[in-house]
């Protein structure tokens, strides 16, 4: 398995729960997949560069999965199906 690292943006305008609900979602299409999430941060609201979508704020979420390519390609799929994700980055991390 690999490891990769993935950031994500949801939008900050909605309920609290529904932006938790959005990052649990992220979490559960790993572990559907067959990958595992590492470590999971929270980095809270912020204030971004330019408007994404009409957004001004959004809420970050960074995450480290140990997953195959499938996973992180079905991954990455999904977080742009999400009408609540603004942006997503997956950077796969070196080995060590």
């Amino acid at each position: 398995m690999n490891k990769y690292e993935m950031m994500f943006i949801v939008k900050a305008t909605m309920e609290s729960d529904q932006v938790k609900a959005t990052a649990e979602n992220m979490k559960k299409v790993v572990s559907s997949c067959g990958g595992n999430v590492t470590e999971f941060k929270e980095l809270g609201e912020k204030k971004l560069a330019y408007p994404i979508k009409k957004e001004l704020n959004g809420y970050y979420f960074v995450m480290e999965i140990e997953a195959t390519k499938e996973t992180e390609a079905e991954l990455s799929r999904k977080a742009g199906l999400d009408e609540n994700v603004l942006r997503h980055l997956i950077v796969k991390l070196d080995e060590e």
